[in-house]
C-alpha cells in the first residue's frame, strides 16, 4: 500500500524558524468561536492536565478524563529526577541546538529533526511556565534555579525539585487545571476509562467510557479528541509503571484507524530495584539523577562476587581495587552517564557474563561512597534524601552505607501512535500527546525528556495546533451522543464486557498477564533475535486463545469491578505484545533500545542501517489477518547521522 496516508506536515524553512513560521501560517479560532467548541481529554497527567488547563483558558468547553480519583494520582509523578530544558543557567555552553542534537543522537537518530528541534525550542518556555504556577524547583545560593547532569548530555541541563520533580510539576498544572474547572471552562470526570472512540464521517467525534465505580457506559462528544494517556509499558507486567498506567486507550484508537508508530522501541531503565520474589506486581524505579553521583559497579573477583552472594562479605567490605566501574572503563567520555540503553545493556552483559551480586545475579552496585568522601553527606541528603529514604523503606539497607542494587526494568515506551507536526493522529480531530505519541524520541529517550515533552505539547504545542484544525469546524452543532455510530459504539463495548464474563474460565487474570510478561521479557526484551521474536508471536497467540478460552472474571458490570477492568485491558496488551514482537521482527538492525542480536558491533555496540531502516514504522489495523505496515522516511537535512559514540 501506498504511503500517502502519512502526512507529516513538517513546515519549511530553516530549521530554527520551522515552528515560528507554521504558528504564523496556520489559522486560529477566535475567541468567540472558541466557545462554540467542545474537545475531549482522555488523561490527567502532565500532558493531559496542561492541555485541558490550558485549551480551558483558550476558552474552549473541555471534558478531562481522569482514570483515577484525582489527576494527582497520575503516573507522572512517579518521574523524578528532573526536566530537561536549554537555559544555559550553568554557563557550560548549552544551547537550544545542543539540546536538540543530544535528544536525536540519543534516540539513536530515529526522531523527526524538526519536532526534536521544537521541543528543544519550547524547554525555556516551560520553565517559566511552571515556575509562574510556583513548581518549588531546587536553586543556587545566588537564586538561580539549580541544574544537575542527565544521561546522554555533556552539560547540566536538569532542573529538578529535590526527588520528587514530576510530583511537584504535576502540582503545577493540578493547580492550573482547578482553576479551570472553578471557571467552568472544564469539566471533570474522574474514575471514568475510556474503551471506545467514536467516528463521525471519518472524523473522531467522542468516546464511549466506563464509570469505574459503578459500571455505567456513558457517551460523550467533542468537536476533538485528545489521547493523553501515556504508554504501553505495563504490556511486559512488571515494570515501572503504576498498575493502572494501560495503552487500551491508544490501542482503541489504533483499531479505529490510528496508525501505531514503531511499537518496538521501548525502553529499558537501567536503575530499577531488582525483581524479588514471584508475587511481585510491579518495579521500583531509582531515579536516573541517582547517577549525577553515584558510581556503577561490579566485582572484578568471581569469588568476590560468590561472598556477597552468600552474605560472607558486604559490598563496601570489597576493596576500591577490586571494583570494576564498568561504565567508566568502557565509556570514558560520559562514565556513569551514558544513555539508558547503552547502561542498561552493559548491566546485561556484566551480569550474564556471572557478576551479578545478588541471589539471582541480575544485580549491580550504585555508589555512593566517594560523592559522600567528596561533598559530604549532608549535600548528598538534600540532593537525594527521599529516594534514599524510599530504596531503605523497600530493601532495608541504607544506601549511605552500603550501596543500592539495581537492575534494567522496562520503563518508557518512545513508541505509540502516529502523529503528523501538529500532533494529529491519521484520523481526523484526533490528537496524541506526551508519551501517547511516537514523535519526540526515536529509538531512545534521554532521561529528563518525558516531562519535557507532556508539558511542551500540553502547554505551548497542542493548544497552537489543534486551532488550525477546528478552525474549519466552527459551524459545527454540538455533537449529538444519540447519533447511530455512538449506539454502534456502545454496543460494541457492551459486547466485549460480555464475552469476557461468558468465558467463565478458571485462570485468573494477573496469572495470565504474568505469562504474557515473561514471554515479552525473555524473547522482546533487552534483546531480540529473529527466532525469539517468532516464538514470542507463537506464544502470544496460544496466550490469547487460552484467554479466549479460560480466563477468569468475578462479579458483574454493574460494580466496581477490578477484574473485569484487568481483563479487558489485558485483551489489549496481548494484541500490543504481538505488534510490538512484529516490529520487532521487521526492523532487522539494531537502534536504541531496539537490540537485534544479529546486528551489533564487535564490542557489542547498537549497529544501525541507516540504507534500510531509516524510517518511522506506522502499523495499520486490520480486522482479519496481520497489520499493513507503512513508513515515513526520516530525511535529516540539517544533521548528519552518526554511529553513537559515548566513549570519547
Amino acid at each position: 500500500m501506498s504511503d500517502t496516508k502519512l502526512q507529516s506536515k513538517i513546515p519549511s524553512g530553516p530549521l530554527s524558524e520551522k515552528w515560528t513560521r507554521h504558528k504564523a501560517e496556520i489559522k486560529v479560532v477566535s475567541p468567540a468561536n472558541k466557545r462554540k467548541l467542545d474537545i475531549i481529554v482522555i488523561g490527567t497527567g502532565l500532558g493531559g492536565a496542561s492541555a485541558a488547563a490550558t485549551l480551558g483558558e483558550l476558552g474552549y468547553n473541555v471534558k478531562v478524563f481522569c482514570i483515577s480519583d484525582s489527576p494527582r494520582r497520575a503516573h507522572s509523578i512517579a518521574a523524578q529526577g528532573g526536566i530537561n530544558a536549554a537555559k544555559n543557567y550553568q554557563n557550560d555552553n548549552d544551547s537550544v541546538y545542543r539540546l536538540f542534537y543530544d535528544t536525536i543522537k540519543g534516540g539513536d537518530f530515529r526522531a523527526r529533526e524538526a519536532n526534536v528541534y521544537r521541543l528543544a525550542e519550547v524547554s525555556s518556555l516551560i520553565i517559566d511556565k511552571c515556575v509562574a504556577l510556583g513548581v518549588p524547583f531546587a536553586r543556587e545560593y545566588g537564586g538561580l534555579l539549580a541544574n544537575r547532569s542527565f544521561g546522554g548530555a555533556q552539560v547540566s541541563r536538569t532542573f529538578y525539585a529535590r526527588g520528587q520533580t514530576g510530583q511537584q510539576l504535576l502540582l503545577g498544572a493540578y493547580a492550573a487545571l482547578n482553576r479551570q474547572i472553578a471557571a467552568g471552562t472544564v469539566k471533570s470526570y474522574t474514575r471514568r476509562e475510556m474503551l471506545d472512540l467514536v467516528l463521525i464521517d471519518g472524523k473522531a467525534r467522542g468516546v464511549i467510557v466506563r464509570n469505574l465505580e459503578t459500571g455505567e457506559i456513558e457517551r460523550y462528544g467533542a468537536h476533538a479528541v485528545v489521547v493523553a494517556t501515556g504508554g504501553y509499558g505495563n504490556t511486559y507486567f512488571l515494570s515501572t509503571n503504576a498498575m493502572n498506567s494501560n495503552g487500551s486507550a491508544i490501542f482503541q484508537c489504533y483499531k479505529k484507524g490510528a496508525f501505531f508508530a514503531n511499537p518496538c522501541f521501548v525502553q529499558i531503565h537501567p536503575t530499577c530495584i531488582p525483581v524479588h520474589g514471584t508475587q511481585q506486581s510491579k518495579l521500583t524505579l531509582m531515579s536516573e539523577s541517582l547517577r549525577n553521583d553515584g558510581r556503577i559497579w561490579t566485582p572484578k573477583k568471581k569469588e568476590d562476587v560468590e561472598k556477597l552472594r552468600a552474605g560472607k562479605i558486604k559490598p563496601s567490605q570489597i576493596p576500591e581495587a577490586d571494583r570494576d566501574y564498568y561504565l567508566e572503563r568502557r565509556y570514558p567520555a560520559f562514565g556513569n552517564l551514558v544513555p539508558r540503553d547503552v547502561a542498561s545493556r552493559a548491566a546485561k552483559e556484566r551480569c550474564d557474563e556471572g557478576y551479578g551480586v545478588n541471589n539471582t545475579g541480575l544485580a549491580v552496585f550504585l555508589d555512593f561512597q566517594s560523592a559522600i568522601q567528596r561533598l559530604g553527606k549532608k549535600v548528598i541528603e538534600e540532593r537525594y534524601g527521599n529516594l534514599f529514604q524510599m530504596y531503605e523503606k523497600i530493601t532495608d539497607v541504607n544506601p549511605y552505607n552500603e550501596p543500592m542494587q539495581i537492575y534494567p526494568a522496562i520503563h518508557y515506551t518512545m513508541g505509540g501512535i502516529w502523529v503528523d507536526y501538529n500532533l494529529m493522529t491519521t484520523i481526523p480531530g484526533l490528537y496524541a500527546i506526551g508519551e501517547a505519541n511516537f514523535s519526540d524520541h526515536g529509538g531512545n529517550r534521554l532521561g529528563a525528556s518525558a516531562l519535557m515533552q507532556g508539558l511542551a505539547d500540553g502547554y505551548f504545542i497542542l493548544p497552537v495546533t489543534i486551532g488550525d484544525y477546528l478552525s474549519q469546524d466552527i459551524q459545527t452543532p454540538k455533537i449529538d451522543t444519540n447519533h447511530p455510530a455512538f449506539q454502534e459504539a456502545e454496543k460494541a463495548v457492551r459486547d466485549k464486557i460480555n464475552h469476557v464474563f461468558n468465558i467463565k474460565g478458571k485462570t485468573p487474570v494477573d496469572v495470565l498477564h504474568k505469562e504474557l510478561g515473561h514471554i515479552m521479557w525473555e524473547y522482546v526484551g533487552m534483546s531480540r533475535n529473529d527466532a525469539g521474536l517468532r516464538k514470542a508471536i507463537k506464544l502470544i497467540d496460544e496466550l490469547k486463545h487460552k484467554f479466549e478460552t479460560d480466563v477468569l472474571v468475578p462479579g458483574t458490570n454493574d460494580e466496581f469491578n477490578q477484574e473485569l477492568e484487568k481483563a479487558v485491558r489485558l485483551q489489549d496488551f496481548i494484541e500490543i505484545g504481538r505488534l510490538i514482537a512484529l516490529d520487532a521482527l521487521d526492523r532487522k538492525e539494531s537502534c536504541g533500545g531496539h537490540f537485534r542480536e544479529e546486528m551489533q558491533t564487535e564490542d557489542g555496540e547498537t549497529l544501525r542501517d541507516d540504507e534500510n531502516y531509516m524510517y518511522v514504522s506506522a502499523w495499520e489495523y486490520q480486522k482479519n489477518g496481520d497489520p499493513i505496515l507503512h513508513k515515513e522516511p526520516l530525511n535529516y537535512e540539517f544533521i548528519k547521522p552518526s554511529t553513537r559514540n559515548y566513549k570519547n
